[in-house]
């Protein structure tokens, strides 16, 4: 699996999935909300972590510089 996601896309989605995770389980009282914000914070903190995005391989997106594909 070829990593598509850059360094500092990589950053953004591990923070705004922490923020995400951390807004459902201190903030978020509907239960249906708080599902959601776990989901996708979850995705946020594990796309960060991997470097790969599955959006952005269907859509042919690459936030990598050119030659750093490891």
């Amino acid at each position: 699996m070829d990593k598509n996601v850059g360094n500092a896309d990589r950053i953004i989605r591990f923070v705004g999935g922490i923020a995400l995770l951390a807004i459902a389980l201190l903030v978020a009282e509907n239960a249906i909300l708080k599902v959601l914000l776990v989901i996708f914070g979850a995705i946020g903190v594990i796309e960060g972590i991997v470097g790969w995005c599955g959006l952005y391989k269907m859509f042919g997106i690459n936030t990598m510089r050119r030659g750093r594909k490891k």
